[in-house]
């Protein structure tokens, strides 16, 4: 425990941080696990009053030092304006745009990622799933409620990527255990991933990330400078046009006639960049991989994943390579330095155990996304289920239009398909920024996306019945 003092909003404040470990019982009360977590408290507040917000990133796989460091904790690496990697050596400095004058928040470290940690690799493997994630995070903030005794806080989730994922899920499965939220921030939607991924026969991705590609074209400059020339337009005529002409193309498969296949290539290689045959070549269904490689291949640059304005040098210049992506490279080092060096000297966290940004090689691959008879992964009705139960609950979406990982009109079309009541709709706020992924990297995102946060929060409280 440490106490700090701070200056948000041209204002000074005084805060208290708690680094530790949470302990996740079985019913008989052996630890299975301990989740890493560090809190920001406001001094010389009521704290039953306060709002209180739990955090965390997504992968599954990532720790959260993106959100803490990036853009909601009261420290913050210093990245280049744009979001680039700045030289070493890598800095901290106050974070003006801390969320922490709003609310208290808790950044929750996933089990297996950070310095959280399963007792045993038999019960690990119980966390590395959907389901098993949420009983983990439920129970971490069922007992950060109890022992803290903020029960009556108005309580808030603000996840990332797959942490959106594991927010709607934890908002279905802690309302029926009589633990509600205020409200659920979801940046960098991934609550369906039907939207996301595409096996053979799932042709709604490829419709969905469409406005993105043409967003990342017209940034390096690759469109008609007619079509580039308004962004809100152009993104308009593509939504428009990938939910149209491009959806119904898809729909008829082997069917299309060479006419109608020749015309919607053609408008293809007009919203993206891409080339006419290659397109053809890949049946008119480009993905990301693919993608990035090709736009900038004259150049021999790929074009980032997670943040499409990133490029780096292609590996092997106009062959297929291996895929990676210089917008998840870049940030990693600064960050992860920083971080380490952070938790140990300001916050006196000591421990010997390395701080696992990301988790091990085949985190991923382990994880548990359920049967096939559940179908494609996804927590919508979750979050539907908790909207329904409580009115109140409020849902701000935010994306950036340049991410590949979540496309914003995927998220769009997500929060369209709840099957909600109008007078649960309007519950549901939908925001857009000029950024990638991670929309704090870059430094007019994150002023905006600093003062979106606080107006939810303050929104949310003020219409309280």
């Amino acid at each position: 425990v440490t106490h700090h003092e701070l200056r948000v909003t041209g204002k000074s404040m005084r805060y208290t941080a708690t680094a530790g470990r949470m302990p996740i019982k079985d019913e008989a009360g052996k630890i299975n696990a301990n989740m890493f977590y560090v809190a920001y408290t406001a001094e010389g507040t009521s704290a039953s009053q306060r709002p209180l917000t739990f955090a965390f990133n997504g992968g599954p796989g990532s720790a959260s030092l993106w959100l803490h460091m990036g853009s909601l904790g009261p420290r913050r690496v210093v990245m280049q304006p744009e979001g680039w990697m700045p030289a070493a050596p890598y800095r901290l400095t106050d974070n003006a745009e801390t969320i922490i004058d709003k609310t208290d928040l808790v950044m929750i470290d996933a089990i297996g990622t950070g310095f959280s940690r399963a007792r045993t690799e038999k019960l690990l493997k119980h966390y590395l799933g959907v389901k098993g994630d949420i009983e983990a995070f439920g129970e971490f903030i069922r007992l950060y409620i109890t022992r803290n005794e903020r029960w009556n806080s108005p309580l808030y989730i603000l996840g990332e990527s797959y942490g959106t994922t594991r927010a709607a899920g934890l908002a279905g499965y802690l309302v029926e255990r009589g633990i509600s939220f205020s409200g659920i921030i979801l940046l960098s939607t991934a609550v369906d991933l039907g939207t996301l991924e595409a096996p053979h026969g799932n042709d709604l991705p490829y419709v969905l990330i469409m406005p993105t590609y043409a967003m990342i074209a017209a940034f390096h400059h690759k469109l008609a400078p007619e079509v580039a020339q308004d962004p809100s337009k152009l993104r308009a005529e593509v939504e428009q046009w990938a939910s149209g002409a491009y959806a119904t193309a898809l729909a008829k498969g082997d069917a299309i006639s060479p006419q109608e296949r020749a015309a919607v290539a053609e408008q293809m290689s007009r919203y993206t960049g891409l080339d006419k045959k290659l397109l053809d070549q890949a049946d008119l269904r480009i993905d990301v991989p693919k993608f990035t490689h090709n736009l900038l291949l004259d150049q021999k640059l790929r074009v980032g994943r997670l943040d499409g304005r990133f490029t780096g040098p292609d590996p092997e210049g106009v062959l297929d390579t291996p895929f990676y992506d210089p917008s998840g490279a870049q940030p990693l080092p600064p960050f992860a330095s920083v971080f380490n060096s952070y938790v140990r000297s300001e916050l006196n966290y000591k421990t010997d155990m390395p701080y696992y940004v990301r988790g091990s090689q085949d985190f991923f691959e382990k994880w548990d996304w359920g049967n096939a008879i559940e179908g494609i992964p996804s927590t919508a009705m979750d979050l539907r289920r908790a909207m329904a139960i409580n009115p109140f609950l409020k849902i701000e979406v935010m994306e950036g239009y340049y991410d590949l990982a979540t496309p914003f009109y995927a998220a769009d079309y997500t929060m369209d398909h709840l099957s909600l009541p109008a007078n649960l709709r309007k519950n549901i706020s939908v925001t857009h920024y000029d950024s990638g992924h991670m929309v704090y990297l870059r430094q007019e995102s994150r002023l905006q996306f600093k003062k979106d946060v606080d107006d939810f929060i303050q929104n949310t409280i003020a219409t309280a019945p």
